[in-house]
């Protein structure tokens, strides 16, 4: 599997693990000029921006171990974008989850969800 198909492998694991927690998928691979964000669902009154991260193994970790600074100051800005454009205001409840999939020895997915992953306020300054 190469990490393309991998990636899409882990966002439809993504996608059906958050509908059955009763989210509702409200966009997929959000794009703009500053980047992607894999998924923005609504959780609740909660609209949340999701990393979705998928690994073979975990021979170097936790997937969601490489969503570091970078990263989610990305997700940050590309949050504000999303809203000023579909909503016409930041004051939207919003939260930043990752959801970190590998497979175990079998093949089947192993899925965390962290939940509030990070910051808005900390990052957007």
């Amino acid at each position: 599997m190469n990490n393309q198909s991998l990636g899409n492998f882990g966002e439809e694991q993504a996608c059906r693990y958050l509908q059955a927690k009763g989210y509702k998928i409200l966009d997929k691979n959000f794009r703009n000029k500053i980047g992607e964000i894999d998924l923005i669902a609504k959780d609740g009154i909660n609209i949340c921006f999701i990393e979705v991260k998928t690994r073979k193994s975990f021979r170097y970790g936790a997937p969601f171990e490489s969503v570091g600074a970078t990263k989610q100051h990305k997700m940050v800005q590309m949050a504000l974008s999303y809203l000023k454009y579909k909503f016409h205001t930041i004051n939207v409840l919003s939260r930043f989850d990752v959801v970190s999939i590998c497979q175990n020895k079998e093949g089947q997915p192993i899925i965390e969800h962290i939940v509030n992953a990070f910051d808005l306020t900390y990052l957007s300054h």
